[in-house]
């Protein structure tokens, strides 16, 4: 994931579920560890399209869903899978096989609301390195010409700030599927949240 986005993350993470609206940007550089002009750039963006206001010393969130609907457009999630396969067990066992990891996308959701709005037979992860030799020693590389059902995206150093994977990330991920369910689990997840 690009910098950018993780402070589009943070943004949105603070709006939606701390209901923080203002922000300066040298506190998201050091909350981030990210360099105070890739904050700026990324708030500059959000300004021109009128999803913050930038005043003296802080800018303030004026649309979430703009600025939600911004970062969805910009997410290329298949950039970021660094292992895929395809594992012939039903997708509660992979998901009980798993070492600790983040779950995101239809898992993620289930096991955040305890709910899944539909069947879906695929399972995605963010793990780091050393997580990703665990799913790769206990589910090995599919045969070529197989279809994945067990995808590993690239868990970014600041993932681990947060408790549970943010109801933001989740859309987001969910929003760049192409399964016809994924549609599902973000009307639920819409209704569940209301400001999206």
């Amino acid at each position: 994931m690009k910098r950018k986005e993780i402070v589009y993350r943070e943004i949105l993470y603070n709006a939606i579920e701390e209901k923080k609206m203002k922000f300066t940007q040298l506190e998201l550089s050091r909350k981030l560890g990210i360099s105070l002009s890739i904050v700026n750039e990324a708030i500059g963006k959000l300004s021109d399209i009128g999803g913050v206001k930038i005043e003296q010393r802080s800018f303030r969130i004026l649309d979430i869903k703009k600025i939600l609907y911004y970062w969805a457009s910009l997410r290329n999630l298949k950039k970021d899978i660094v292992f895929e396969t395809r594992v012939e067990m039903p997708v509660s066992e992979i998901e009980k096989n798993m070492p600790e990891v983040v779950y995101t996308a239809y898992s993620g959701y289930k096991f955040r609301f305890k709910d899944v709005p539909a069947d879906y037979s695929e399972v995605y992860v963010y793990a780091d390195e050393k997580q990703l030799e665990i799913i790769k020693k206990r589910f090995g590389s599919a045969e070529s010409g197989t279809r994945p059902n067990l995808f590993v995206l690239k868990k970014d150093s600041t993932l681990g700030l947060y408790k549970n994977i943010p109801i933001v990330q989740l859309f987001i991920d969910l929003w760049n599927l192409k399964e016809w369910y994924a549609k599902d689990f973000l009307n639920a997840l819409e209704k569940r949240v209301g400001v999206i």
